[in-house]
């Protein structure tokens, strides 16, 4: 995942509204959304390669997402998937702050992330090259870097979102999506350096990634109503310019 956009306890009948657009070359195998054979109350998409995932949601209403920090000077060959943190908490019973406090000394293992993990009531931001914060309400952005680094693209995907939540007392799917399909391009001064070179920060700097052999993968709404009823949809592109598959699915917090 490398763009999440998300509105915690911002707005009067949705608890969290958060759209994500999952970044990855498309040949890696992945599986689309759905509940998992092997851990049944398990909602998320499925990395085929190590077994993780970059979002997902129980129906026990935990709810944990992903994001790479992107630092190609750092990386460690061999580290452990960062998706199967995801996996893990989703899968385990341990509060967010406790999963974190296990994770912690262990974090320096694995490439940079940033990790959402938590619940309709609390929801924490960590990462392994920042800090753990337990999040007020607020709009919040994440990219290849820390919670709301002020890269252009979470800039710009922020203010749609807050523009969205004036305008729209009950938000839809369709909406969001639309938010997620922006593919405009910042100034070349805008753009972060993250030693990448310039031409890959341009590829990387929408908010939907196209490219020949990386991009935009899939694109997921979800949202949590005051009432613990959860919508999740999922529309996955796999470098076409439209979505070939969606999925919806709807449920009630046990």
């Amino acid at each position: 995942m490398c763009l999440i956009l998300f509105a915690w306890k911002m707005h009067e009948n949705f608890p969290l509204i958060l759209a994500a657009n999952r970044d990855e070359f498309y040949e890696r195998p992945t599986a689309p959304a759905a509940f998992w054979e092997d851990a049944p109350g398990l909602l998320a998409g499925r990395d085929l390669r190590e077994g993780g995932t970059w979002l997902g949601i129980t129906r026990k209403g935990r709810l944990a997402a992903l994001t790479n920090y992107r630092d190609p000077a750092t990386l460690k060959d061999g580290a452990p998937s960062r998706g199967k943190l995801v996996a893990d908490f989703l899968r385990g019973r341990r509060t967010p702050e406790a999963y974190l406090r296990w994770l912690s000394p262990k974090a320096a293992q694995y490439n940079g992330f940033g990790l959402l993990v938590g619940n309709p009531s609390e929801l924490y931001y960590f990462s392994n090259r920042g800090t753990q914060i337990l999040l007020l309400p607020g709009v919040h952005g994440i990219s290849n870097h820390l919670l709301d680094t002020p890269w252009p693209k979470v800039e710009r995907g922020k203010q749609a979102f807050r523009d969205l939540l004036e305008r729209e007392k009950a938000p839809s799917p369709d909406t969001m999506f639309a938010l997620l399909a922006d593919r405009s391009r910042p100034p070349d001064e805008q753009l972060p350096d993250t030693g990448v070179g310039l031409e890959r920060e341009r590829v990387f700097s929408p908010l939907f990634i196209e490219s020949p052999l990386y991009g935009t993968r899939s694109s997921t709404v979800l949202m949590i109503d005051r009432s613990g009823r959860v919508t999740f949809v999922e529309r996955v592109f796999n470098g076409d310019s439209g979505p070939w598959m969606t999925s919806r699915f709807d449920f009630q917090i046990s």
